[in-house]
């Protein structure tokens, strides 16, 4: 088996504040970042087990997180993020899905992960991810930042 669970969930929320003390009551789970990026944006990481978290997002403005539809038409869930078990893996998963059409490879370092996003034959987006052996502590970049292992 190439993936050994899951990364993360990103997932769009009202109030962060509540979500917080919702998973730490009922969890006992960890917040291990809170930050904003940008105007109107509040990002934080909640820990749900030993290399999974919730990415939370909560932007003014943006009303998905209010909307509840039945099961199969739900909005507030924005992508899955899996993680790959070793960069040797990483680097397999990645291979396939660019033979499959279903990534151009493009690999982000986020500074702690390396990431490839793909969209599955259904259209839903997803995301790889694989510790970075090139990660300096405290580090963290932006999205679309290049991978210099990756690049030629």
């Amino acid at each position: 088996m190439l993936l050994d669970g899951i990364n993360h969930v990103a997932v769009l929320t009202q109030d962060t504040d509540r979500l917080h003390a919702f998973y730490r009551e009922v969890f006992d789970a960890t917040v291990s970042h809170d930050e904003s990026p940008g105007p109107g944006m509040r990002l934080s990481f909640i820990d749900v087990g030993p290399h999974t978290e919730l990415n939370v997002f909560q932007v003014d403005g943006n009303a998905e997180a209010a909307r509840h539809t039945p099961m199969f038409g739900r909005g507030p869930l924005d992508h899955m993020g899996l993680h790959a078990a070793s960069l040797d893996a990483f680097d397999t998963i990645r291979e396939r899905l660019m033979a499959r059409g279903a990534t151009d490879g493009f690999v982000t370092d986020f500074g702690h992960v390396l990431s490839v996003f793909f969209r599955d034959p259904d259209g839903l987006e997803g995301e790889v991810c694989v510790t970075n052996p090139d990660a300096v502590a405290g580090v963290m970049n932006p999205p679309g930042t290049p991978a210099a292992r990756y690049t030629a």
